[in-house]
């Protein structure tokens, strides 16, 4: 069993991947589909802290994550990175399920597989892989999570998902 700390983690990680998955989305013509997931992002976002869920929001957004998952373009500019981006968010809708069968970590190395999979260098601050600044967003979401509580990465995590953004933003490839 994990502790709630653990899938906090993996919601601030899915709030990152969703600033370039609406972009990656916006470009597939999938829009539409992908802001029943955004939804449910978002309202997860808000819950940092735990507590009950409303399925009535979480539900379709698990069925819309599951779909895309499958219906993403093969032209598809950063393809694998939307993929891996996807399984981020249908992690945390898993988790949010009384019998989930997978862990937080699972939802936290597959932001590190789509950030190694960006197709292209990027500027983020310092960095110009985004594997390395996934890498250390996670670091200091821990950092935060151990010195001031889950409600603590929100903010964070949402002014990295404007970054992520702004990458998906740019010409890829």
């Amino acid at each position: 069993m994990f502790d709630a700390s653990e899938e906090a983690l993996c919601r601030a990680a899915a709030v990152r991947w969703d600033g370039a998955l609406r972009v990656l989305a916006a470009r597939a013509g999938l829009s539409d589909d992908y802001s029943k997931a955004a939804a449910g992002v978002e309202y997860l976002a808000t819950r940092l802290d735990g507590g009950e869920f409303d399925h009535a929001v979480l539900v379709p957004a698990f069925l819309a994550t599951w779909q895309l998952l499958d219906r993403h373009p093969a032209e598809l500019p950063a393809r694998k990175s939307f993929r891996k981006g996807l399984q981020v968010a249908f992690g945390v809708f898993v988790l949010t399920r009384p019998d989930q069968r997978v862990v937080p970590a699972q939802g936290l190395e597959d932001a590190l597989e789509a950030a190694a999979a960006w197709p292209s260098k990027v500027r983020i601050d310092s960095f110009t892989r985004l594997a390395d600044y996934e890498r250390a967003c996670q670091t200091q979401a821990q950092e935060r999570l151990r010195r001031d509580g889950p409600s603590a990465l929100r903010e964070p995590a949402e002014a990295q998902a404007s970054q992520y953004r702004r990458v998906a933003a740019s010409p890829v490839g």
